[in-house]
């Protein structure tokens, strides 16, 4: 009778992991890889895929009358790459830039943009049992690029679709789908 009980949890334990991962892959996060990274106090993953390289800051060519938060473009190996600082278009509180400020060079729909962020922390794999949904809000927050949150051991990470933040229409760096 132990064996049909432990079984039973296990099995309990087993459809609960399945559920949180089908709620979480419904929503567009999915279990993988993600480098996570720091903006402020916060910590943030992005599919590995999706990253080139990872480089330290330094100073872009400004483009004049652009948004704040592109900070202008590099020559990277013949390739002019734009600059958007997160901690600016994510509205964090501060965006200083010190030594341990980077730029995540991401390959987005064949499009190479930087994207600069308080520091990098490191990969994580994900199994789908440590993602949940991001929560649902009535606020008028664009919420739309954050596909869940991940638990791992004290840390609370928030998953994004870079994708989806560098193809939106007040970025105008990459074109949508047209599908």
């Amino acid at each position: 009778m132990e064996m049909t009980i432990e079984g039973s949890r296990i099995a309990q334990q087993e459809a609960k992991r399945a559920a949180s991962a089908a709620a979480a892959a419904k929503h567009g996060a999915r279990q993988g890889e993600y480098l996570t990274f720091r903006l402020g106090s916060e910590e943030y993953g992005i599919d590995i895929l999706r990253v080139q390289e990872i480089r330290s800051y330094e100073q872009p060519t400004r483009i004049a009358n652009s948004p704040a938060f592109l900070k202008g473009v590099v020559n990277l190996r013949g390739v002019i790459v734009p600059i958007i600082d997160l901690r600016l278009k994510l509205n964090c509180d501060t965006a200083e830039y010190n030594h341990f400020t980077v730029v995540i060079v991401l390959n987005v729909r064949g499009r190479v943009v930087g994207a600069v962020v308080d520091s990098v922390s490191d990969v994580l794999q994900l199994g789908g049992d440590t993602i949940r949904p991001a929560p649902q809000t009535n606020a008028t927050i664009d919420t739309s690029f954050i596909t869940g949150i991940a638990s791992v051991a004290e840390r609370m990470l928030i998953l994004m679709d870079i994708e989806a933040l560098m193809s939106s229409t007040d970025m105008g760096l990459i074109e949508a789908d047209s599908d």
